[in-house]
């Protein structure tokens, strides 16, 4: 392949890169929406979203291997279904990663300068995007450091959430029976639209699969990876959530705009607030690196077919894609200056199911010898993203669709008009 990425990604930079996707923006903002929704059940909801996370990931693994390119679904729906569900997983994909990395780059500000949370967020953005264009290496080494600071901070929380000053009386409380649940919790429903919000925070291993090019021996490392990583992010959730419900309890939890500070604040040390404060700062910024990264490389994928414009594959002088790692950049700012963090959360929740839905489809078109997962994981992974994707707040439904129409038309017309000025005169 032309200008092809070099290989300098182990099985264990890709398992941390993920894990920063992963283990940013959603764990410190998604859990008190969910909870207003779902209430007690919001475990549940927990292990909903992973179930439906795992069996995308399946799919996405078995993809991965089959197709080890820059991508991602993109690249899964051109070649197992049609140029046009190629060009829809990947305008989800771009739409749905540029809001979450405006979502983390809101949850940095937020923490960080709540007086000017856009100026900070814009300042965050241009500082990842010139570490993505500096090099996948240094993206990965820095993952390493970020998430091993967040995990620290994540296990602060618990344990004060289980074990801290204020939790007697709720073992107490729940001993008792379950608590009335929030006024808005809207039962089964309830819990699959938390669910479909959940699976926002989830969505990281997504990363993996796009730095199929950039990986050593994809065969074994992309598949390893991907269930390694969403295995860990599933266990710190269930913690983190089970914390914050006993801690907190479901009806203070849904009215939290910052729930893990909220959560220490309750063991009398004013430190642990601030290194909260700060965790989140570090895990969302970690989280922007490793989403920006794979909205490049699906650009990259998307201009080398001429369904984005060709200067986007121009691959720089540190063999990365410099042009589409700008656009991603700029198009990040646009929609943190728009929307705040848990408008952007929705909008990539959607965005990115739909995504998914694509990749499992795809993936019912590997034939046996290429899967290492049961067909059956592919059909569920379909049918969980679309539920979930039509049981988000309606407004967030209705804008992704017409962000995904426009969009899906705007490639179309641009593949179309490659073809022709690439065809030979006379």
């Amino acid at each position: 392949m032309p200008h092809s990425l070099s290989r300098r990604l182990s099985a264990a930079d890709a398992v941390v890169l993920g894990l920063a996707a992963m283990l940013g923006t959603g764990v410190f903002v998604v859990f008190a929406p969910a909870a207003a929704v779902a209430g007690q059940w919001l475990l549940l909801s927990v292990v909903l979203a992973g179930v439906v996370a795992a069996c995308n990931a399946a799919s996405t693994a078995d993809l991965a291997v089959a197709h080890p390119e820059s991508g991602g679904g993109y690249v899964y729906g051109r070649e197992r279904l049609c140029p046009g569900a190629g060009r829809l997983a990947g305008v989800a994909f771009l739409i749905g990663k540029i809001s979450s990395a405006a979502a983390a780059a809101g949850v940095v500000g937020s923490y960080v300068l709540p007086a000017h949370p856009r100026v900070t967020a814009v300042i965050v953005i241009i500082a990842a995007t010139a570490l993505n264009i500096a090099g996948v290496r240094a993206t990965a080494r820095s993952a390493w450091l970020l998430v091993g600071g967040t995990l620290a901070v994540l296990l602060v929380v618990v344990l004060v959430g289980f074990f801290g000053p204020g939790t007697t009386a709720a073992w107490s409380a729940a001993a008792a029976g379950p608590a009335p649940a929030p006024r808005s919790a809207g039962g089964a429903l309830g819990v699959l639209t938390a669910a479909g919000l959940i699976f926002f925070a989830f969505a990281g291993y997504a990363r993996i699969a796009t730095l199929g090019e950039e990986v050593r021996d994809p065969d074994r490392s992309l598949r390893r990876a991907i269930a390694i990583a969403l295995g860990l992010t599933l266990v710190v959730y269930l913690l983190v959530a089970g914390a914050l419900l006993v801690g907190l309890g479901a009806e203070r939890l849904a009215t939290e705009r910052s729930p893990l500070v909220a959560l220490v604040d309750t063991s009398e040390a004013p430190a642990l607030g601030v290194l909260v404060r700060i965790g989140a700062a570090v895990a969302a910024g970690s989280a922007l690196l490793s989403v920006l990264v794979g909205v490049s490389r699906t650009a990259l994928a998307m201009a080398r077919r001429r369904e984005l414009p060709a200067a986007l594959s121009a691959i720089g002088p540190r063999r990365t894609p410099w042009r589409a790692d700008l656009a991603g950049g700029a198009l990040a700012i646009v929609v943190a200056l728009l929307a705040g963090p848990i408008a952007a959360i929705a909008l990539s929740a959607c965005s990115v199911l739909v995504y998914y839905a694509v990749i499992n489809l795809s993936a019912l078109r590997l034939p046996a010898r290429q899967r290492r997962w049961p067909p059956w994981m592919s059909v569920l992974g379909l049918v969980g993203c679309l539920g979930l994707a039509v049981l988000l707040p309606l407004q967030s439904v209705l804008i992704t669709a017409g962000a995904l129409v426009v969009g899906w038309l705007a490639v179309t017309v641009l593949g179309w008009w490659g073809t022709i000025r690439s065809r030979p005169a006379g």
